[in-house]
């Protein structure tokens, strides 16, 4: 397994569905991230040489990933909770923070029923 930003990324898939194993990178940018450095998307993570890799290790270093990107979005809804805005106090009360609907829905914010006793 090769190893790009602390993660393995699986052998026997194309190089542009593996990267999107590394937190903060998705298909767009996983494509990106391959024209940087040179590569055929659909060629397969295990017949890339080590200076392959090492150039996609160079293209990914352009951006925030893994911890440091875990530790920024903390960091910014932490700031949003501090300020007291809407937003902040609904992931504060753990409910849906985007104007979703909470009378029905909104189980995976909310957690399973409560039991009701009668």
């Amino acid at each position: 397994m090769a190893r790009i930003s602390g993660v393995n990324i699986p052998d026997q898939k194309h190089v542009i569905i593996a990267l999107t194993y590394i937190f903060g990178i998705g298909r767009s940018r996983a494509l990106e991230v391959c024209k940087t450095a040179g590569l055929k998307p659909e060629t397969k993570v295990r017949d890339l040489s080590e200076d392959n890799l090492d150039r996609i290790r160079a293209a990914l270093a352009r951006y925030a990933l893994e911890g440091d990107l875990r530790r920024e979005v903390s960091m910014s809804i932490k700031r949003l909770m501090d300020l007291g805005s809407w937003r902040g106090s609904r992931h504060r009360k753990g409910l849906p923070v985007r104007g979703q609907r909470t009378r029905t829905n909104g189980r995976t914010r909310k957690g399973p029923r409560r039991m009701v006793k009668r």
